[in-house]
């Protein structure tokens, strides 16, 4: 039991512990992550989109005081790489993480600046700006059309922060004002999905993190190929810790779901 609590550790601005990721060789240590993950929440035995209908035209949620009502495309999930135009339980998990982080005094978004990466229909960032943060949520062009019109739909009135919508391609060159000043904090859910897009995420993930920057992603466990990759790869440049479920919030948890927390080494 000590050599668990060492691993429990502070990291970036979240005041809970996380479970930190410490190997001795980054191969061997992300086979290992995601060996234990697959043993320990054994996804494939349990209930697929627990919180969200891909079926349905509108996903309603409450959170943070009001009811959200996010647009969604199902006739777009069979066009091949659209993941976006779709709610899944991993965004749903994490929005809902955030207010009972906020909640519970572990997280402050009041007045800082987050970026929210892949951001699909926008509930992440439309809960962090009704938690008080200045978002900025992001996507590829062809996804901006669904993600403005959440944002118009459900941050029209008691809003404590802003949120606004921009074009970003990962792996290519952000604009100044994502990164003047670099943000407190980036957000992205189901972004790893495929080992090109692995390789685009932290080539993004680098030029927006400061020092001072927290990255919260979460995924759902579809592939351990590509979450493996994607560790591997991230713990080079990362400090990484993964949530544990008991911090989630106690209804919006799902074996199917992985939360990590990034900070710059």
């Amino acid at each position: 039991m000590e050599e668990a609590a060492e691993e429990m550790k502070k990291l970036g601005s979240y005041g809970g512990k996380v479970r930190v990721l410490e190997w001795e060789t980054e191969e061997a240590g992300a086979a290992e992550e995601t060996m234990l993950l697959w043993g320990i929440q054994q996804p494939t035995l349990s209930k697929q989109n627990a919180f969200v209908s891909h079926s349905s035209l509108q996903l309603r949620l409450d959170a943070c005081g009001h009811s959200l009502s996010i647009l969604q495309s199902p006739s777009s999930l069979g066009k091949p790489g659209v993941t976006g135009a779709v709610m899944w339980d991993s965004g749903v998990v994490l929005g809902k993480f955030l207010e009972h982080a906020v909640d519970l005094g572990m997280l402050v978004l009041q007045g800082k600046k987050v970026i929210e990466l892949g951001s699909g229909c926008g509930l992440v960032g439309c809960v962090a700006a009704l938690l008080g943060a200045q978002v900025v949520l992001t996507d590829l062009p062809d996804r901006l059309k669904l993600l403005k019109k959440n944002v118009e739909t459900n941050l029209r009135h008691g809003v404590r922060g802003s949120a606004s919508v921009k074009e970003l391609t990962w792996g290519d060159d952000p604009d100044n004002d994502l990164i003047e000043p670099l943000p407190d904090y980036v957000l992205g859910s189901d972004v790893i999905y495929s080992e090109g897009a692995v390789v685009d995420l932290l080539d993004t993930l680098q030029q927006l993190c400061g020092s001072q920057t927290t990255v919260f992603l979460s995924g759902e466990l579809r592939n351990d190929t590509i979450l493996e990759w994607f560790l591997e790869a991230a713990v080079k440049d990362f400090v990484v810790g993964r949530v544990d479920q008991s911090q989630w919030h106690p209804e919006y948890c799902s074996p199917r779901v992985v939360m990590y927390i990034l900070v710059k080494k």
